[in-house]
């Protein structure tokens, strides 16, 4: 499978599974299934509280921990120094290892100094807990404000990223700037399925409609974490890796224009 290389000097695998709203016996058994079909890449956070359900499920599958790749996410009230330090240790302790991969920011929060935060980040990378730091859901304008307060390569933004959303402006920005973009709710909550121009686009293509939207974000270099607590969801996931769309196909799409959010909590505006 693509791994894509972060401003860290690690490399990423550029499919990973989402593990939002994945918890007790089906978070377990999904990330041992996840893993006998080839996954490495795992993203989870704090906020999603499931880490000790993945850290059981690796603990008991035959996957050495170098061979994966683990993100977790300190939640936005949870932002400084002291804070981070005790949920770092904890997502540590949950999953049954020394290190991650990769620790993200999990939303901006103007109340909590960046450079308190990234304080934090900088003793983690310090003392080997964490490889690479990232942020996720962060507009251009805190990306920048990020970059005036740590000296550590911010190797990826995690953000919404779908056909309905195709944040271009936001994705090259972060390309000039060395940021792999990490898309969660690829899918749209099954919007790529139900959507008459997106169906008429995968008709045409005569590829299914998930694993489409899924190629799509691949094609531009970005890694992709769609949840999947099925089989066959998981295999067709893996699929999409294996395509490589036509450029008239990924042009069709990019025209697709509608702006569409489907996570917009209503505390974040205090954030933005």
């Amino acid at each position: 499978m693509k791994s894509l290389k972060l401003r860290s000097g690690y490399s990423m695998p550029i499919l990973g599974l989402g593990t939002w709203l994945l918890t007790g016996k089906d978070c377990y058994e999904t990330i041992l299934t996840a893993l006998e079909y080839g996954y490495t890449h795992i993203d989870t956070a704090v906020a999603y509280e499931n880490e000790n359900d993945i850290g059981k499920a690796l603990k008991d599958s035959d996957v050495h921990r170098e061979d994966l790749f683990l993100t977790s996410k300190v939640w936005y009230s949870k932002l400084r120094y002291k804070d981070v330090i005790d949920q770092c240790n904890r997502s540590l302790e949950y999953l049954g290892t020394d290190y991650l991969d990769l620790l993200l920011i999990h939303w901006p929060n103007r109340a909590v100094p960046l450079q308190e935060t990234l304080k934090a980040f900088e003793e983690l990378v310090e003392s080997r807990k964490v490889r690479s730091i990232g942020v996720s859901n962060f507009t251009i304008h805190h990306l920048e404000d990020t970059f005036k307060n740590t000296t550590l390569p911010i190797a990826v933004n995690q953000i919404e990223f779908h056909p309905f959303l195709y944040q271009q402006e936001l994705l090259s920005f972060c390309k000039k700037n060395d940021i792999v973009v990490s898309a969660y709710s690829p899918l749209a909550h099954g919007k790529v399925f139900s959507d008459p121009q997106f169906r008429e686009i995968a008709d045409k293509t005569k590829i299914n409609p998930g694993i489409l939207a899924l190629s799509w974000i691949m094609s531009k270099n970005c890694a992709v974490i769609p949840k999947a607590s099925t089989e066959e969801h998981l295999r067709e996931n893996i699929n999409a890796t294996r395509i490589n769309l036509d450029s008239k196909i990924i042009e069709q799409i990019d025209l697709i224009d509608e702006f569409h959010r489907e996570i917009n909590p209503s505390w974040a505006e205090f954030n933005y």
